[in-house]
């Protein structure tokens, strides 16, 4: 969806698709009618908007279109296999994954400069940028780190700790201000992470100005909302004390560990048909194994966050953030609601 317009990206899957599945359909809402088509020899696996360009991500490629009727095709390139569809578009630069596994190429829009930034070993699950488009986080299929980097000169800013234990992890998320990091896994954890600084002077000092002005203005505390557990206060940033600071202990002892947490709901459905056999369902674009997609991060606000999934038992659920009185950071949901089925 682009942001608040009216614009959606629509590309068909599931058991009775209404789209081909080598299609992206833009849809105007307010219309009820396809603005653009975009037709490929392949199966789209995600498709991305901003007021200006269309980037679409197919198995082994990306392409970039300018945002117009008919579309143009502005670039393309060769990814390696990419069944998540990974692709993230700013207002300067594309990110996708890089020809190598583990890698990711970041293309700067105005001037088609490519830089590639070795991020992981093992390939790629997971990756978002920043509102801003400063940061780039990503995760790889173990899931055990997220690694945050610098778009402007692709260097390593830092590396989270998830957990110590595999892990797939559904969802990355940047808040509105550029501060916090949120992720979810089948581990059905949504975990929060305060961000460092990039090296940017600038991004620097607003950046701290606005973890300041956002822990100052809080709207919510423990006990004034009627959060299903608001006992899910942690401060892992120093889960290991003082065996951090040991040298030549393993490096979990030192990782930087999530500021909060919450348990969120990721029912299985069953990969069956309607007709209750074994066959399995038809893929739907865009998710490994064709099962439906959980744990998907939206932020509302610097203190709301949705979580949604789909599925038989698709639903969403609102957590809320807040500080706590020994300035800790705290999550707990809020509620909760099923859209799909029964």
């Amino acid at each position: 969806m682009l942001g608040r317009a009216n614009y959606v990206a629509l590309v068909g899957g599931g058991r009775n698709p209404k789209f081909p599945t080598n299609k992206v359909i833009i849809w105007d809402d307010a219309k009820q009618v396809a603005v653009i088509t975009i037709e490929f020899h392949s199966q789209v696996f995600q498709a991305r908007l901003s007021r200006s360009q269309i980037l679409v991500a197919l198995l082994n490629s990306v392409s970039l279109y300018a945002f117009s009727s008919p579309p143009k095709k502005v670039s393309s390139f060769e990814t390696s296999d990419n069944p998540s569809g990974l692709c993230c578009l700013g207002s300067k630069i594309v990110a996708f994954p890089g020809r190598t596994p583990g890698q990711v190429q970041i293309v700067e829009i105005g001037t088609g400069n490519v830089s590639i930034i070795p991020a992981h070993g093992s390939p790629l699950r997971a990756m978002t940028l920043s509102p801003n488009g400063e940061i780039l986080a990503t995760a790889s299929e173990t899931g055990t780190l997220i690694r945050l980097f610098s778009t402007a000169n692709c260097a390593r800013i830092s590396e989270l700790r998830r957990g110590v234990d595999t892990a797939a992890i559904f969802s990355l998320a940047i808040s509105p201000s550029n501060t916090m990091l949120a992720v979810t896994s089948d581990k059905a954890t949504l975990h929060i992470f305060d961000l460092p600084h990039t090296g940017n002077p600038d991004h620097h000092r607003n950046s701290a100005a606005a973890a300041r002005a956002i822990r100052s203005s809080s709207p919510y505390s423990a006990s004034s909302v009627g959060t299903d557990d608001p006992t899910t206060t942690n401060n892992n940033r120093r889960k290991w004390g003082i065996l951090g600071k040991i040298p030549l202990l393993p490096r979990l002892f030192s990782d930087a560990y999530s500021s909060a947490s919450a348990p969120i709901a990721i029912d299985d459905d069953p990969h069956s048909t309607l007709s209750g056999t074994a066959k399995p369902a038809v893929p739907i674009p865009g998710i490994p194994g064709g099962k439906a997609r959980k744990g998907v991060i939206g932020w509302l606000d610097d203190w709301t966050i949705v979580v949604v999934g789909a599925g038989r038992d698709g639903r969403w659920e609102k957590f809320i953030l807040g500080m706590g009185e020994n300035g800790n950071r705290w999550v707990g949901r809020q509620g909760w609601k099923r859209y799909l089925g029964s």
